[in-house]
């Protein structure tokens, strides 16, 4: 049967995605593994109105098939926050409806990659892009963080000497996995290149409305000159991941290309979820929403980092995160965080998190890992953060005792 599948599907990488939902669902775990919501802050009761009354108001027409960009309500309120809170001059013929922000990263990469064309990536990077991109075979560039996000001077030196780059990737607000904040100085300099080089920019942000602290940063979109940049965000990580509901920002030439893309993909987004957005954006007040949410995040934040402070040893080095779902822990350079995990973190304590393996092209980076403080509740949290201390002490030792 092997010689039945396409040959993108026998290349792609092993995705991590099922094995995360499969160790956060086991009951005998603590996971920090998946980069899930606290499901107690989801709006259920709002968004159940919000559905009923979106179907009375617009039966039987809410049942057929709709407009492949989208409900053009939803897309205007959409464009109205942008305008509101980035500055960004938006309308809603800029904004295209997606199913969730990973049908807009895969929308990106078939607009954009043949088969051997280059990309640039973070290292490390959301594994769920790399998913998406392999399937389209791209030959991948790794471009390192730091606290400050992509380290823009190693971008300019690799489109330099690849000048057949066609795409940078970047998250550039509390990113996934490292939690970092992309520097203005970097956000505008990253456009500055990709007019120069002719890339385009591929900018994910579903975090970026959840700051705990800080001045509020604008989008790597708001200092594009020449329709380069595509900016991507989604409700999962605001209001709810079973909506499914994302959407993209880009330029006219852009867009049409991409309505083409949609419509060859699912026609549409559903219409009735689309509608029940609409409904809960009109009768509620997000930004309240928002704030309650981030009160609560930021809470997890600290008792996370709290803890690591207290239980891991000092060997170990941690980012502090000011937004966003993840803290990023790298370990000595001689433990491998995969082999740990399989063979002590989840057997002895009973604790999950993503290796960094999956997280770089290159696999190279083996001695960190990413931590979700957002889908458990502070005791959990505390409690996790204890047992894997107690592990990550023991290993230390460990290799301490056979390097002296």
């Amino acid at each position: 049967m092997k010689k039945l599948f396409a040959q993108r599907i026998l290349n792609n990488s092993n995705s991590y995605i099922n094995d995360i939902f499969k160790n956060s669902a086991n009951p005998q775990n603590i996971s920090f593994a998946g980069g899930f919501p606290d499901q107690d802050l989801f709006p259920s009761d709002q968004l159940e109105e919000a559905y009923r009354t979106a179907i009375a108001n617009s039966k039987p027409d809410i049942f057929q098939y709709q407009s492949v960009q989208g409900s053009p309500s939803l897309r205007q309120k959409i464009a109205n926050r942008m305008v509101k809170n980035s500055g960004m001059m938006v309308s809603s013929e800029n904004v295209l409806l997606t199913q969730g922000g990973q049908q807009a990263i895969d929308l990106t990469a078939k607009l954009l990659l043949n088969k051997g064309d280059s990309i640039v990536v973070e290292a490390p990077t959301y594994m769920g892009a790399l998913t998406a991109f392999d399937m389209y075979e791209p030959v991948y560039h790794e471009i390192p963080i730091d606290k400050d996000g992509m380290q823009i001077d190693i971008l300019e030196q690799t489109l330099k000497k690849h000048p057949k780059i066609k795409l940078i990737y970047t998250i550039p607000d509390f990113q996934n996995p490292t939690g970092t904040l992309l520097t203005i100085e970097r956000r505008k300099k990253m456009v500055e290149l990709a007019n120069k080089y002719d890339v385009m920019i591929l900018e994910d942000s579903p975090y970026r409305e959840l700051k705990f602290e800080g001045d509020s940063v604008p989008p790597v979109k708001y200092y594009d000159t020449e329709d380069r940049v595509i900016f991507i965000s989604s409700f999962s990580k605001i209001l709810s991941p079973a909506l499914r509901t994302g959407w993209m920002i880009a330029g006219k030439r852009v867009m049409e290309r991409l309505l083409d893309l949609k419509s060859a993909t699912d026609l549409q987004s559903p219409a009735i979820t689309l509608a029940a957005v609409d409904q809960y954006l009109s009768d509620n007040d997000i930004d309240q929403h928002i704030k309650e949410m981030t009160d609560v995040y930021r809470q997890k934040r600290n008792v996370m980092l709290s803890a690591i402070k207290r239980y891991f040893p000092k060997e170990i080095t941690y980012t502090i995160p000011h937004g966003g779902f993840f803290v990023w822990v790298t370990l000595p350079q001689e433990i491998n965080s995969t082999q740990l995990l399989i063979e002590k973190v989840l057997p002895d304590a009973h604790v999950a998190y993503v290796p960094s393996d999956s997280q770089y092209v290159s696999k190279k980076i083996t001695n960190a890992f990413r931590l979700n403080y957002t889908g458990l509740n502070p005791t959990i949290i505390e409690e996790g953060i204890k047992k894997l201390g107690e592990v990550l002490r023991k290993e230390i030792q460990l290799v301490q005792l056979k390097i002296g």
